[in-house]
């Protein structure tokens, strides 16, 4: 079964992949670039030029883009990046950068639809996202098209794996003591290790204090704690590079040439050679980390308050810039300019905690245990949020607090459990959530290129 599971996740991520890329490209190439123009514009509209408090929705753009980055910047950055490294080599970040490039006209699209297309719940609160988009406007006939949706950012969006990532970091980082990671107790004739059950115990508490203030205080703890996070780990990989500074630009040219001669990928070929097997790599890592097109974004994009779809659209194309060209981008060259990625034979996370001790001795470790305390801990901020919405648009939104309640008991359970299964079968329902997002902004493209003519054409003559 566990064979099973891990081969449909393999089979169903592999179109969702091609259509994350090619959706990405048709929006790329359908917009004429112009919203790339207006890249300033969106930074002015980040720092609250044009906030008005009196627009609807529940917070401004920045804490809108902080919960988006919340859930995007998480333990993906780390071990996701390393996992391509290990495998694509150098070459595997060029795609993920393209990927990412692509991705900013993806998340343009599905944003600005979800501001454009709100609607309303049980409770009469304006909503945004994928599931409003399609009700609002397509009708009945794509209804099913926002049910899957919904079903899908329950499940996907639960926190199991960031959960389990981060307690297993703290264990092998934070715990030095072999007694204290090996202590365990018996319950119904079930072993659980007395750390990780602490761990995520405490972590289902601090997520608990945010979690149950609803979208208001995500927002605010999120907009508070994502530029710290950015900020610990960029300075932490700046001074990695500085320390390897001679090694910097060999490994910057080899981004570009390894790319197309795939030199050092150890993969399957794919696509029909291992040139494909290396851009599938990085495209891949790419859409697991910035999650453009998935729906995430525009859920919490959605709830900006704003009049103007077309300024949510512009900011939301900042995260998987923030996300990939920068966070995933230092990930990567920590790992390359310090040759663990060919000498230490490991992957994953704890690749990424070798070139930092490598470098910085063990205080890298523990830089890299505190940024990856911040990835994590903000993720299960907002993946509540997400998941919580998608059962209030099917059962109301009462039942959307008995979600939070169940989302904070999966917590634990991430932590102390070993489950490939459930993790291959939320990220089953995590791609799944692309096929209603990619299609609906395929359908609805042309509306959104008559508001952001509309809305640019206002802009240059001074209108705002």
């Amino acid at each position: 079964m566990s064979e099973f599971i891990s081969e449909l996740a393999t089979q169903v991520w592999t179109p969702v992949l091609f259509l994350l890329i090619l959706g990405g490209l048709f929006f790329f190439i359908y917009s004429g670039f112009i919203q790339y123009k207006y890249f300033g514009h969106a930074i002015s509209v980040l720092r609250g030029k044009y906030d008005n408090p009196n627009d609807p929705g529940h917070i401004n753009a920045y804490e809108a883009l902080s919960t988006a980055l919340a859930s995007t910047v998480g333990m993906g950055n780390i071990a996701g990046v390393a996992a391509a490294i290990s495998i694509g080599g150098p070459g595997a970040l060029f795609w993920m950068w393209v990927t990412a490039f692509v991705g900013m006209s993806t998340n343009f699209f599905t944003s600005t639809l979800s501001v454009m297309y709100r609607g309303k719940d049980s409770a009469g609160v304006i909503q945004g996202g994928p599931m409003y988009v399609i009700k609002e406007a397509l009708g009945k006939p794509w209804q099913p098209l926002a049910i899957l949706f919904s079903i899908c950012v329950m499940v996907g969006c639960l926190p199991i794996f960031q959960a389990n990532q981060l307690t297993q970091v703290i264990i092998d980082i934070g715990i030095t003591n072999e007694a204290t990671k090996a202590a365990s107790f018996t319950i119904a004739g079930f072993e659980i290790n007395i750390a990780k059950f602490v761990i995520g115990t405490v972590l289902m508490i601090i997520s608990a204090i945010v979690i149950v203030g609803g979208i208001q205080r995500i927002g605010t703890w999120a907009g508070k704690m994502v530029p710290m996070m950015i900020i610990i780990y960029f300075l932490s990989v700046l001074a990695i590079l500085i320390l390897n500074i001679n090694k910097v630009p060999t490994y910057l040219w080899m981004v570009f040439t390894d790319a197309f001669s795939a030199t050092n990928y150890k993969g399957e070929p794919l696509l029909g050679g291992i040139v494909g097997g290396l851009i599938v790599t990085g495209v891949r890592r790419a859409s697991f980390s910035n999650e453009a097109g998935i729906g995430t974004a525009p859920m919490a994009l959605g709830a900006s308050k704003s009049k103007e779809p077309i300024r949510e659209g512009l900011v939301s194309m900042i995260s998987p810039l923030i996300d990939t060209l920068v966070v995933c981008t230092l990930t990567a060259l920590a790992i390359l300019v310090t040759d663990v990625w060919k000498t230490s034979g490991a992957s994953g996370v704890t690749l990424t905690a070798t070139a930092f001790e490598m470098s910085l001795g063990y205080p890298g470790k523990l830089l890299l245990l505190l940024s990856a305390f911040f990835f994590a801990i903000t993720s299960l901020f907002s993946y509540s949020y997400y998941g919580s919405k998608g059962m209030s648009f099917l059962f109301g939104a009462k039942a959307g607090v008995y979600y939070n309640y169940f989302y904070l008991g999966t917590i634990v359970f991430g932590a102390i459990a070993s489950m490939t299964d459930v993790m291959n079968v939320i990220d089953i329902a995590y791609a799944l959530m692309a096929i209603p997002t990619m299609l609906s902004g395929f359908a609805l493209a042309p509306k959104v290129m008559t508001e952001a003519k509309r809305y640019f054409a206002k802009l240059n003559a001074g209108g705002f």
